[in-house]
């Protein structure tokens, strides 16, 4: 039996561009999340080498940097990637600064402050128009056992029954799915699942592993474990368990 999950998915690259450290690394972790290749600069001219270089099918895009400004940046790149799909920040919702924005070939935009939920959201959202990713593989399928989960609907079932999880529970249920078979800390979890730092003494996530477990275990042969003192492991049930 492999444990492993089947994975169909395109590898999705993703530019992150902001001269704010803080926002480079939350998005970073939040995007890396998704499964997706993050890389992150942040003045214009590095986002333009960048971007030549790694070619990304996402850029997040700051409309002011230190040296050469969003749209400028975008204006220099979009000639050698016409497909790569743009999502620009501002702080100006204004409407001449949109229209600025969208002339320059950019396909989208959030207004700081804003949420990573609405950034994952918009980006998802390009991801379904974009060029480069229209005849790659189909849907990203997670499958262990008879636990499916699709990581674009966000849909989960299990034996054929269809599971409601909200965010947090699809995103540690999903992380869990990745590392089938391997005992992951609950240190491991927070920082992969939860971008703020509960500390150590935090049991949120001993909270989100009963949620999950009343939702994918419960009247089922578990798949969910805990080893004490080391940490958790999701792992597909044994033929001779699930005909008990």
């Amino acid at each position: 039996m492999d444990p492993s999950p089947v994975i169909m998915k395109p590898s999705v690259r993703v530019l992150i561009v902001d001269d704010e450290p803080n926002l480079r690394h939350l998005l970073s972790a939040v995007l890396g999340r998704q499964g997706w290749e993050v890389d992150v600069a942040g003045t214009g001219q590095a986002a333009i080498e960048a971007a030549r270089r790694i070619r990304p099918h996402l850029i997040v895009l700051d409309v002011v940097l230190p040296d050469i400004d969003g749209v400028q940046v975008l204006r220099t790149i979009r000639g050698d990637l016409p497909d790569t799909m743009v999502l620009f920040l501002t702080a100006n919702s204004t409407v001449a600064n949109r229209i600025g924005g969208i002339a320059a070939g950019g396909d989208d935009y959030v207004t700081k402050p804003f949420s990573v939920e609405e950034v994952v959201v918009r980006l998802r959202g390009l991801l379904r128009r974009s060029p480069m990713l229209a005849h790659s593989a189909p849907t990203p399928i997670l499958e262990i056992g008879d636990l499916t989960l699709n990581e674009d609907s966000h849909e989960v079932s299990r034996a054929g029954v269809d599971i409601r999880l909200t965010a947090t529970e699809f995103s540690l249920l999903r992380f869990l799915m990745l590392n089938a078979d391997r005992v992951l800390s609950k240190e491991q979890i927070l920082d992969r699942v939860w971008e703020y730092d509960f500390g150590r003494e935090s049991n949120i996530v001993e909270i989100y592993i009963s949620y999950l477990r009343k939702k994918i275990d419960h009247g089922r042969t578990p798949m969910i474990h805990t080893l004490r003192r080391v940490g958790y492991i999701l792992r597909e049930a044994a033929p001779e368990e699930v005909e008990r």
